[in-house]
Protein backbone atom coordinates (compact mmCIF):
# COMPACT_ATOMS: atom_id res chain seq x y z
CA UNK A 1 0.00 0.00 0.00
CA UNK A 2 1.25 3.60 -0.98
CA UNK A 3 1.66 5.69 2.37
CA UNK A 4 1.20 9.53 1.76
CA UNK A 5 3.61 11.61 4.54
CA UNK A 6 2.41 15.11 3.40
CA UNK A 7 -0.69 15.55 1.87
CA UNK A 8 -1.85 19.49 0.57
CA UNK A 9 -4.95 20.36 0.20
CA UNK A 10 -5.16 23.82 -1.54
CA UNK A 11 -8.41 25.66 -1.34
CA UNK A 12 -10.50 28.64 -2.43
CA UNK A 13 -12.00 28.92 0.11
CA UNK A 14 -15.52 28.38 -0.81
CA UNK A 15 -18.11 26.54 1.46
CA UNK A 16 -17.92 23.81 -1.50
CA UNK A 17 -14.26 22.88 -0.41
CA UNK A 18 -15.42 21.14 2.57
CA UNK A 19 -15.73 17.80 0.72
CA UNK A 20 -12.79 18.26 -0.26
CA UNK A 21 -11.52 19.10 3.18
CA UNK A 22 -13.23 15.65 4.62
CA UNK A 23 -11.65 13.54 2.01
CA UNK A 24 -8.17 14.42 2.11
CA UNK A 25 -8.49 14.45 6.39
CA UNK A 26 -9.55 10.71 5.73
CA UNK A 27 -6.67 10.22 4.00
CA UNK A 28 -4.15 11.93 6.28
CA UNK A 29 -6.08 10.05 9.48
CA UNK A 30 -5.46 6.49 7.55
CA UNK A 31 -2.09 7.66 6.43
CA UNK A 32 -0.76 9.66 9.86
CA UNK A 33 0.31 12.15 7.57
CA UNK A 34 0.83 15.92 7.76
CA UNK A 35 -1.93 18.05 6.20
CA UNK A 36 -0.79 21.04 4.05
CA UNK A 37 -3.25 23.59 3.97
CA UNK A 38 -2.33 26.08 1.12
CA UNK A 39 -4.61 29.31 0.06
CA UNK A 40 -3.41 30.84 -3.10
CA UNK A 41 -4.71 34.54 -3.76
CA UNK A 42 -4.76 35.31 -7.52
CA UNK A 43 -3.53 38.51 -7.92
CA UNK A 44 -4.97 38.64 -11.45
CA UNK A 45 -8.39 38.48 -9.98
CA UNK A 46 -7.70 42.37 -8.41
CA UNK A 47 -5.23 44.21 -11.37
CA UNK A 48 -8.13 46.05 -12.49
CA UNK A 49 -9.15 47.60 -9.69
CA UNK A 50 -8.41 51.51 -9.14
CA UNK A 51 -4.97 51.60 -7.00
CA UNK A 52 -6.86 53.83 -3.90
CA UNK A 53 -8.93 50.74 -3.45
CA UNK A 54 -6.04 47.81 -4.18
CA UNK A 55 -4.73 47.87 -0.16
CA UNK A 56 -8.21 47.26 0.98
CA UNK A 57 -8.86 44.79 -1.53
CA UNK A 58 -5.37 43.11 -0.92
CA UNK A 59 -5.79 43.21 2.84
CA UNK A 60 -9.40 41.56 2.87
CA UNK A 61 -8.42 38.77 0.69
CA UNK A 62 -5.46 38.07 2.88
CA UNK A 63 -7.68 38.32 6.16
CA UNK A 64 -10.07 35.78 4.07
CA UNK A 65 -6.65 33.17 3.36
CA UNK A 66 -5.93 33.30 7.05
CA UNK A 67 -9.63 32.84 8.41
CA UNK A 68 -9.75 29.78 5.58
CA UNK A 69 -6.24 28.34 6.92
CA UNK A 70 -6.80 28.63 10.17
CA UNK A 71 -10.78 26.81 9.97
CA UNK A 72 -8.64 24.21 8.19
CA UNK A 73 -5.60 23.82 10.30
CA UNK A 74 -8.44 23.28 13.59
CA UNK A 75 -9.86 20.50 11.94
CA UNK A 76 -6.60 18.71 11.24
CA UNK A 77 -5.63 19.55 15.11
CA UNK A 78 -8.37 17.85 16.12
CA UNK A 79 -8.14 14.87 14.34
CA UNK A 80 -4.55 14.47 16.29
CA UNK A 81 -2.66 15.18 12.87
CA UNK A 82 0.09 17.57 11.93
CA UNK A 83 -0.53 20.86 9.96
CA UNK A 84 1.22 23.63 8.16
CA UNK A 85 -0.54 26.01 6.58
CA UNK A 86 0.42 29.03 4.21
CA UNK A 87 -0.62 31.55 2.17
CA UNK A 88 0.39 32.98 -0.95
CA UNK A 89 0.39 35.25 -3.82
CA UNK A 90 0.02 34.51 -7.59
CA UNK A 91 -1.44 32.15 -10.32
CA UNK A 92 -3.13 29.27 -7.96
CA UNK A 93 -1.72 26.67 -9.79
CA UNK A 94 1.74 27.27 -10.68
CA UNK A 95 1.87 28.11 -6.62
CA UNK A 96 0.00 24.57 -5.74
CA UNK A 97 2.73 22.85 -7.81
CA UNK A 98 5.59 24.96 -6.70
CA UNK A 99 4.65 24.93 -3.09
CA UNK A 100 4.55 20.52 -3.57
CA UNK A 101 7.76 20.26 -4.87
CA UNK A 102 9.21 22.97 -2.04
CA UNK A 103 7.38 20.67 0.37
CA UNK A 104 8.16 17.50 -1.14
CA UNK A 105 4.47 16.31 -0.97
CA UNK A 106 2.87 12.85 -1.73
CA UNK A 107 -0.36 13.94 -2.96
CA UNK A 108 -2.48 16.92 -3.99
CA UNK A 109 -5.88 16.65 -2.98
CA UNK A 110 -8.41 19.50 -4.67
CA UNK A 111 -11.28 20.47 -5.58
CA UNK A 112 -12.60 21.07 -9.26
CA UNK A 113 -15.31 23.48 -9.39
CA UNK A 114 -16.85 21.97 -13.17
CA UNK A 115 -16.45 25.33 -15.09
CA UNK A 116 -17.54 24.58 -18.63
CA UNK A 117 -17.94 26.98 -21.95
CA UNK A 118 -17.00 30.94 -21.50
CA UNK A 119 -16.35 30.68 -18.06
CA UNK A 120 -13.42 27.94 -18.58
CA UNK A 121 -11.87 29.78 -21.25
CA UNK A 122 -11.69 33.28 -19.27
CA UNK A 123 -10.57 31.56 -15.25
CA UNK A 124 -9.06 28.16 -16.93
CA UNK A 125 -9.10 24.83 -14.92
CA UNK A 126 -6.81 25.63 -11.88
CA UNK A 127 -7.31 21.84 -11.30
CA UNK A 128 -6.53 20.59 -14.87
CA UNK A 129 -3.57 22.27 -14.71
CA UNK A 130 -2.18 21.04 -11.75
CA UNK A 131 -3.14 17.42 -13.23
CA UNK A 132 -1.33 18.14 -16.60
CA UNK A 133 1.57 18.90 -14.79
CA UNK A 134 2.41 17.67 -11.13
CA UNK A 135 4.84 15.27 -10.87
CA UNK A 136 3.04 13.49 -7.95
CA UNK A 137 -0.56 11.94 -8.15
CA UNK A 138 -3.06 14.35 -7.34
CA UNK A 139 -6.80 13.71 -6.39
CA UNK A 140 -9.39 16.07 -8.05
CA UNK A 141 -12.91 16.51 -6.28
CA UNK A 142 -15.76 17.73 -7.61
CA UNK A 143 -17.09 20.06 -5.16
CA UNK A 144 -20.88 19.29 -3.88
CA UNK A 145 -22.47 15.96 -3.95
CA UNK A 146 -20.12 13.32 -4.87
CA UNK A 147 -22.49 10.22 -6.50
CA UNK A 148 -19.41 8.03 -8.65
CA UNK A 149 -15.80 8.02 -8.55
CA UNK A 150 -13.90 6.81 -12.26
CA UNK A 151 -10.00 6.12 -12.08
CA UNK A 152 -8.70 6.09 -15.47
CA UNK A 153 -5.28 3.65 -15.37
CA UNK A 154 -3.04 4.45 -18.19
CA UNK A 155 0.54 4.46 -16.05
CA UNK A 156 0.23 1.58 -13.72
CA UNK A 157 3.18 2.89 -11.13
CA UNK A 158 1.19 6.54 -11.06
CA UNK A 159 -1.75 5.14 -10.73
CA UNK A 160 -0.91 2.76 -8.25
CA UNK A 161 -1.55 5.25 -5.79
CA UNK A 162 -4.35 7.51 -7.49
CA UNK A 163 -6.69 4.14 -7.48
CA UNK A 164 -5.56 3.79 -3.64
CA UNK A 165 -6.95 7.63 -3.00
CA UNK A 166 -10.13 7.00 -4.81
CA UNK A 167 -10.98 3.64 -3.12
CA UNK A 168 -10.90 5.76 -0.11
CA UNK A 169 -13.00 8.80 -1.59
CA UNK A 170 -15.50 5.90 -2.32
CA UNK A 171 -16.09 4.40 0.75
CA UNK A 172 -18.35 6.47 1.82
CA UNK A 173 -20.00 7.25 -1.29
CA UNK A 174 -22.08 5.02 -4.07
CA UNK A 175 -19.20 3.30 -5.83
CA UNK A 176 -16.04 3.21 -7.82
CA UNK A 177 -15.19 2.19 -11.81
CA UNK A 178 -12.28 1.61 -13.00
CA UNK A 179 -11.82 2.03 -16.72
CA UNK A 180 -9.44 -0.73 -18.64
CA UNK A 181 -6.29 1.08 -20.30
CA UNK A 182 -6.59 1.89 -23.50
Amino acid sequence: MVMYESILIPTDGSQKMESVVDQGLELAKQNNATVHSLYVVDERAYLAIPDEERDHVRKTLEEDGQATTKAIEERILDAGLDVIREIRWGDPSAEILTYAVENEIDLIVMGTHGRTGYERYLLGSVAERVVRTAPIPVLTIAVGNIDKVIANIQDRLRSESAVEATETVSETHDQIDELPDS
